[in-house]
């Protein structure tokens, strides 16, 4: 069993990683002397992924919206009851979540982390879905859309990827809609499993006082020797690089309008160092602009159009990327004109060097 070992001298860190014979890779970073310990198992495969051809296959394939969410929820019920009561005996605290483009189901404990490490690593592997628990798992994620949709913080972000995007799915509300997670079925959700949960598809991650080779035998001895499979092919609409919509407004109860305002990318189809350097950039750029130690975000929070709930984000994927600032403001529109003079102002000037070198 080989694995390497990578030191970052400035961070004062190592990473060990190993590939597996199935194509999963490991990676473990040490923390002695940490009393947490962390694990993390986590599928190349997110809510943007609903159509696919499925390796060795040539048609197309096209699942309901939300249904990678709600595959995460069916794989915490095993045959033997719930996965979340076994961890709880163990002693640690299990979690899970769905993004746009990956699932991670993760652990934090203080002791028995072989225990908790090894029942990760199984119940992923081995989903337990019935139709009669689909039909009540529709109910649950049923309501947790609606709940969502009272969410003013959540309708004014997928408002604003609505308003950017026309036609990719980042668009859509990782946990679908009630009408699209009508239509998921016991078959379609293994069908997704067995496409996007093959091992050379995963990663594992493991940070705290743990020996990595422990963690690397312990993979090496629950997964499954098969060969490594050939990459999904994933398929996306072909987006335009104009934004959908200029502005959208809706009324919800609030005490103070909530904004943002969003930059489409237009960096696809990169991955690697080009893709995390072109987030980097972003950031510091979206930082000098507007954050907290700049001359607009100063002024802006002096005349109390922004307060402390403004910030800014960046997300950058192979298959999109978007950047946003917003937060509360009584006039979010003055806001907007004030950050695009700034813009502009930085276009024809640059940036200041020596406050970048101080961030």
């Amino acid at each position: 069993m080989g694995s390497s070992k990578i030191i970052y001298e400035k961070a004062g860190e190592a990473l060990y990683s190993y590939e597996h014979p199935s194509g999963l890779k490991a990676f473990v970073i040490p923390r002695p002397g940490y009393l947490k310990k962390y694990a993390a198992f986590a599928t190349n495969y997110g809510s943007i992924d609903n159509e696919f051809i499925i390796p060795g296959e040539t048609d197309v394939t096209r699942v309901p919206d939300g249904i990678a969410h709600f595959l995460e929820h069916k794989l915490f019920e095993q045959k033997d009851g719930n996965v979340m009561e076994k961890f709880s005996r163990l002693g640690s605290n299990p979690n899970a979540y769905t993004s746009f483009n990956k699932t991670v189901y993760l652990f934090s404990c203080t002791d028995r982390f072989d225990e908790n490490f090894r029942l990760l690593l199984d119940y992923v592997r081995n989903p337990y879905i019935t139709p009669e628990s689909v039909e009540n798992e529709k109910g649950i994620i049923g309501q947790e859309i609606l709940m969502y949709q009272d969410n003013p913080d959540w309708k004014v972000h997928f408002n604003l990827l609505k308003a950017m995007y026309e036609k990719h799915p980042v668009r859509i509300d990782i946990a679908g809609t009630i009408d699209s997670i009508s239509r998921i079925d016991r078959e379609t959700l293994y069908k997704c499993y067995n496409t996007f949960y093959h091992p050379s598809n995963m990663i594992v991650l493991a940070v705290g006082d743990v020996d990595p080779e422990n963690v690397f035998r312990m993979v090496e001895s629950t997964i499954p020797h098969n060969k490594p499979r050939a990459p999904v092919n994933r398929i996306y609409p072909e987006e335009k690089a104009a934004v959908h919509s200029e502005f959208i407004e809706e009324r919800l109860a609030v005490s103070i309008p909530m904004f943002r305002i969003g930059h489409k990318g237009s960096f696809f189809g990169e991955k690697g160092i080009g893709l995390l350097m072109y987030e980097v950039a972003v950031k510091l750029a979206l930082e000098l602009l507007a954050g907290r130690s700049s001359e607009l975000y100063e002024q802006l929070y002096g005349e109390g159009m922004i307060n402390s709930s403004f910030g800014t984000d960046v997300s950058v994927e192979k298959q999109y990327a978007f950047s946003i600032l917003g937060g509360e403001s009584p006039d979010p529109l003055q806001v907007r004109d004030r950050f695009c003079r700034a813009l502009e102002e930085a276009k024809k000037k640059g940036l200041d060097r020596s406050a970048c070198e101080r961030l």
